[in-house]
């Protein structure tokens, strides 16, 4: 089976992942703001790609960001030199452009549109960039290029590991151009995050078809335009096919006696190609072959001329090579057609004795079978022809004839051996002659006898070889030759006494020379001994001197049991040697000084020679050898022995036992020992922590043969000494192990949250339980979404030991936040943990701009609520005065309610029944903490008629309509709506327009006309009036560009479809609904909360259970995000601190919020509805 295959399951599921995540990225329509979106794309590595955006609002500032990396709207991107913006910026495109992608690309990239006069902020969907990555290489065992030699039948592994890619590449191998099936695969992580590595294993069976071809790895990827490939050559080693005789003509095997036979042996295939030989009944007959490699064929041609003997005989042709299992074999067997002519005398016969000693007469007589005719008999001896001494005929069967010849002659030395024949012959039979054959054999003495050895002067010693010849001159029958010493017969077994071993051959015949040696290695019973050699009545003598070697040392012990500290004296002793030897001792190369003894006569003539030596032994003497040597200086020759010495000693523990294991936590630890004892150790006992270990195993421990302790599982509580008792019959010895178990690190204390004042100094400190600990093992990270946020520059970083500190000097607000401890001592898996660090600073109240006014109708029937938020660290509490008078809240009439949110507090002031007289006044919050103390200032009025809007202003304008934007002014605490006044100048009379929703703050004017001045109004009104036209901020000239476009007939009563504007409306329901969301963090005064009249109390809405969330300031944002938020820049909607409820009496639920005030005709008129009225200004 392919990688590709095996690999399929985790790729589809990547595949199905990314593809849900880019299904999630982006939205089924395009959402407003852009024309154009980026989408997921996939590119291959050095390739270049471009990631749409297209804007409709072209005026704004347009950036990427990249894994939420912000590259900045230059162009050109700083930082990316292959990163550009692609397209025209006036037409909104703003596409990104990168060249040449490499792996750092892989990410995820959005299009952000910052906010501007001309549209909002818009930010894309989120989409990936993919790159692939090619595997470049590809490595292969054996490996490529090579020619790698196997034998067929035979598994082999193959494996092929590619390079880094990505995703993982499919790994394909194939043999003679099919695809292996036995494969297996595994993915790994490659050098880089996001890159794979791929090996796969095959096991690979050759056969003999495989012979020369190519085994192909093959990696496909993604990336790849066709996969790249590693190759080698396999050589298959096979058997060859069995051998062939080729038989000329169609009778297999039928020759006829005198034919020239010419048989060839095939053998075809094979790697290498067949030997080839010719047997002959199982014999070797022809061992020539060749071979023809381009027909991978080995031939052998068998020539042979065919005898009558050969009838019958097995011609055998076999074939075999370096692999084969066995030798094959193609026999034939020859059936020969011989012609057998007849005989008239079937038999010759000599009778008679051929065996006669020299100088007597020898008497034979030859017969011959009945022949017909009869045939004549002739004696030959040797070339010489003998007459009979007489000749008779004799009547045969069947009409045959019997011919008889006698002869007599003398036995003569010269004649020995000679072949005496009787030949029958006759006219009738001239192509044919009968013969019968006997040898002479003339027995006679030897003539001569004498010894060949060792040259005359040589000398010889003791330990040569020597060879010892004895010969004599003819002799029939053969002489016997016999050889002694010192009168005893030497017989080819080993003499007691004779150290050496005598080799006695056997007698040998070279023409008319008899001979038999005698081959000895002299030793000392050889010195001047006698060897004599008989041939029946001849004796030959020698009597060589010879030098004697030392033969043999012995070492002689006065102790066989030693232990540490005990003497021993060692003799050696050399045997007869001549002339006498020289004794030395040493151990293991270090020489001893020992004592000698006078050499004493010993057997052979020779002397004996002694010499001792006193040693002190100890541990380290055990096993070593003391060896005695014996060297003659004459002869040059050394014999040695040596003793072991055998020290009894309890165990000691090696040099090389080590003493400190490291183990990591949850595996395996092997405890080894290193000691030397004799005898061995009987029994190893390890105790730990007081407690023995039992030998037998435990559920995490066993005791090895050796006596090392196999620890698995090994948990911290394992970290300590372990004790080793090692016993054996000598005693005991101990030896202390520890065992050091690294663990990951955990965190033990982490104080959260850590406080400090501003500009202040402190620790933020992290305690940990590890082992190693290690001088780098702490690094510090702050949580936060922008990276500028999370530099740690400015902040010092100190370890020692378990403990890391992260030391913040002249802490400013920005570093508050959330900051993570990370320990890592390389056992896996890294310790975090997270900490907030909270700067404490003092109250800081919010100021808006213009100064806080709240208005509510003084009738002694409304209720207002007053709004003060600050910030500050640690809480705030709020007081209130009105007019510099603190103000009494146990009055009915006042409520208080507090909030918290982190660093961000909220005094909620309600005042019920407002009165004219007593709350129109000038009411001040401060807010306090430990470190400081801030105020602001809400002026409370009554209502009235809305203030003129402001910094009216032109957003743009064409030949036929113009956009306006404004800010809003005070409502006067009541509804307000806004309308335009307009005029052409030089044409009389004035345009209105409302503006719709009322409470937008853009507006686009249309029905204008090209090229033409006009002046426009901006105007607010509520129920009570008009801001009027007095304020020069709210009136603004325009002139309108000449155009083509035809103006449209009549202005139009509705805003065109698309025109939006951000309402105070909204501005209120977003705020009231995040204050309806948040949760009550702080306590209240559970007497000023209560409303105190009656008459109110039916229709005023308790804010007891009223929890506000405020949108969030830069103190909630770091608190919460790690202070990412942007001070300036924080906008808040409509004034803050100004919430006013008026209620009216109305029979019912309660009315719609912001509902507009319906005018009665007379302000004083009540009216039968509830309304109830708050804004945020």
């Amino acid at each position: 089976m392919a990688l590709g295959t095996m690999l399929k399951a985790p790729l589809l599921l990547l595949g199905l992942l990314t593809e849900g995540l880019a299904q999630l990225a982006i939205p089924a329509s395009v959402p407003r703001g852009f024309w154009a979106l980026p989408e997921n794309l996939t590119v291959v590595e050095g390739a270049s790609v471009e990631l749409r955006c297209g804007v409709s609002t072209p005026g704004s500032a347009v950036q990427w960001a990249k894994d939420g990396l912000l590259l900045g709207p230059d162009p050109r991107i700083p930082g990316f030199p292959r990163y550009r913006l692609e397209g025209d910026p006036a037409r909104g495109e703003f596409h990104l452009h990168i060249e040449a992608c490499d792996l750092s690309d892989d990410a995820e990239y959005e299009c952000q549109v910052g906010r501007s006069e001309m549209g909002p902020e818009l930010v894309s969907p989120r989409v990936i960039l993919s790159v692939l990555v090619p595997p470049k290489l590809l490595y292969l065992t054996p490996e490529a290029g090579t020619m790698v030699t196997w034998v067929a039948g035979q598994e082999y592994v193959v494996s092929c590991l590619s390079g880094d890619a990505k995703p993982a590449p499919d790994i394909t191998i194939l043999l003679s151009g099919q695809t292996i099936s036995d494969i297996s695969a595994n993915m790994n992580e490659g050098s880089q995050q996001k890159l794979f590595t791929v090996e796969a294993t095959a096991r690979v069976t050759p056969q003999s078809s495989d012979n020369g071809q190519l085994l192909v790895c093959e990696a496909s990827s993604p990336a790849l335009e066709a996969p790249i490939k590693a190759s080698f050559t396999v050589n298959v080693l096979f058997p060859p096919g069995p051998p062939v005789i080729e038989w000329p003509g169609l009778d297999e095997g039928h020759v006829r006696a005198g034919q020239s036979l010419e048989l060839p042996c095939v053998a075809q295939g094979g790697n290498p190609l067949a030997t080839l030989q010719w047997l002959k009944n199982s014999q070797p007959a022809s061992t020539v072959w060749g071979t023809e490699h381009t027909q991978a064929v080995a031939r052998s041609v068998l020539v042979m001329t065919v005898r009558p003997e050969d009838h019958g005989a097995r011609l055998s042709c076999e074939a075999h090579n370096s692999v084969s299992a066995g030798t094959q074999e193609r026999s034939i067997i020859l059936m020969s057609s011989l012609s057998v002519p007849a005989v008239p005398p079937s038999a010759i016969t000599i009778l008679g004795s051929a065996s006669q000693v020299e100088n007597k007469n020898v008497t034979l007589s030859c017969v011959s079978k009945s022949s017909r005719p009869r045939v004549l008999l002739r004696w030959w001896l040797g070339w010489r022809q003998l007459l009979p001494m007489e000749e008779t005929i004799m009547d045969g069967l069947h009409g045959g004839y019997i011919s008889m010849s006698n002869l007599t002659f003398l036995a003569r030395r010269e004649d020995n051996g000679l072949t005496l024949t009787c030949e029958a012959f006759s006219e009738a039979f001239t192509k044919e002659t009968f013969k019968k054959s006997l040898t002479l054999n003339i027995k006679y003495p030897a003539q001569k006898l004498w010894i060949e050895g060792a040259p005359e002067g040589q000398k010889l010693r003791a330990g040569t070889r020597v060879r010892l010849v004895c010969l004599a001159i003819r002799g029939n029958p053969e002489p016997s030759l016999t050889w002694y010493k010192d009168s005893r017969t030497v017989t080819e077994s080993r003499l007691p006494q004779e150290p050496r071993r005598m080799q006695l051959g056997n007698v040998e015949k070279s023409g008319s020379i008899f001979s038999r040696e005698l081959v000895l290695v002299t030793g000392p019973s050889d010195n001047q001994a006698k060897f004599m050699c008989k041939a029946g009545q001849l004796i030959s003598l020698l009597q060589p001197p010879l030098p004697v070697p030392p033969t043999n040392v012995t070492i002689l012990a006065n102790a066989s049991t030693l232990r540490p500290g005990d003497a021993l004296n060692l003799t050696c002793i050399s045997v007869s040697s001549n002339p006498p030897v020289n004794l030395s001792w040493d151990k293991e190369g270090e020489r001893l000084e020992g004592l000698a003894a006078p050499p004493r006569r010993a057997p052979f003539k020779g002397s004996a020679t002694a010499r001792s030596v006193l040693l002190q032994v100890s541990s380290r003497d055990h096993g070593q050898r003391v060896t005695c040597r014996a060297h003659s200086a004459e002869l040059r020759e050394t014999v040695s022995s040596f003793y072991r010495l055998n020290v009894l000693y309890r165990p000691e523990f090696l040099g090389e036992q080590v003493l400190v294991v490291t183990a990591v936590e949850q595996g395996e630890a092997l405890l080894p020992v290193s000691v030397s004892a004799n005898p061995a150790p009987e029994a190893f006992n390890w105790t730990f922590r007081g407690y023995r270990l039992s030998p037998a195993g435990g559920p995490r421990h066993r005791i090895l043969s050796s006596g090392a302790l196999h620890l698995w599982n090994v948990t911290r509580a394992d970290d300590g000494l372990y004790q080793l008792h090692c016993q054996n019959s000598q005693g005991t010895s101990e030896a202390l192990l520890r065992l050091d178990v690294h663990y990951a690190p955990t965190i033990r204390a982490l104080q959260d949250p850590t406080e400090v004042n501003v500009g202040g100094s402190v620790d933020i400190v992290c305690t940990v339980d590890a082992n190693p600990i290690l001088p780098g093992m702490f690094s510090w990270e702050r949580l936060g979404e922008d990276e500028e946020d999370q530099s740690l520059d400015d902040m010092a970083k100190i370890s020692k030991g378990p403990t890391g500190r992260l030391r913040i000097h002249q802490a400013k607000l920005a570093q508050a936040g959330a900051y993570q401890c990370i320990v890592d001592n390389g056992v896996a898996p890294p310790a975090r943990g997270l900490v907030r660090l909270v700067v404490r600073f003092a109250p800081q109240v919010e100021h808006p701009t213009p100064l806080t006014k709240v208005a509510a109708a003084g009738d002694s029937t409304s209720s207002a609520t007053l709004h003060c938020r600050a910030r500050g660290v640690p809480n705030i509490v709020f007081t209130w005065t009105k007019n510099g008078v603190p103000l009494d809240l146990q009055d009915p009439r006042y409520t208080e309610h507090t909030y918290h949110q982190g660093g961000v507090h909220s005094s909620l002031l309600t005042i019920a029944n407002v009165s004219a007289a007593q709350d129109y006044a000038l009411f001040t919050c401060t807010a306090t903490n430990p470190l400081g103390s801030d105020q602001a200032n809400i002026q409370f009025v009554s209502i009235s008629r809305p203030d003129p809007p402001s910094g009216l202003k032109v957003v743009s304008l064409t030949p036929h309509s113009v956009e306006l934007e404004w800010k809003p002014g005070f409502d006067g605490g009541l509804p307000q709506r806004f309308y335009i006044r307009y005029e052409a100048l030089g044409t009389p009379g004035f345009h209105y327009m409302d503006v719709l929703p009322p409470q937008a703050t853009t507006f686009t004017l249309t029905g204008l006309q090209p090229s033409t001045r006009y002046k426009v109004w901006l105007l607010a009104s509520n129920a009570l009036g008009d801001s009027g036209l007095a304020d020069k901020g709210t009136q603004l000239p325009i002139t309108t560009p000449g155009g083509k476009e035809e103006p449209e007939d009549q202005l139009p009563i509705e805003p065109p479809a698309g025109i939006s504007g951000k309402t105070e409306a909204e501005s209120e329901d977003r705020v009231r609904n995040e204050y309806e969301e948040s949760q009550w963090t702080g306590e209240q005064d559970t007497r000023s909360s209560t409303v105190s009249t009656t008459e109110a109390e039916p229709y005023y809405r308790s804010l007891r259970d009223f929890s506000p969330q405020l949108p969030p300031t830069q103190e909630e944002v770091s608190y919460s995000q790690g202070f990412t938020g942007e001070d300036e820049d924080m906008a808040f909607p409509g004034h803050l601190y100004d919430e006013v409820e008026r209620t009216y009496l109305l029979s019912g639920a309660w009315g719609p919020l912001y509902d507009e005030v319906q005018m009665l005709g007379r302000w004083d008129r009540t009216p039968d509805f509830l309304y109830l009225r708050g804004h945020l200004v």
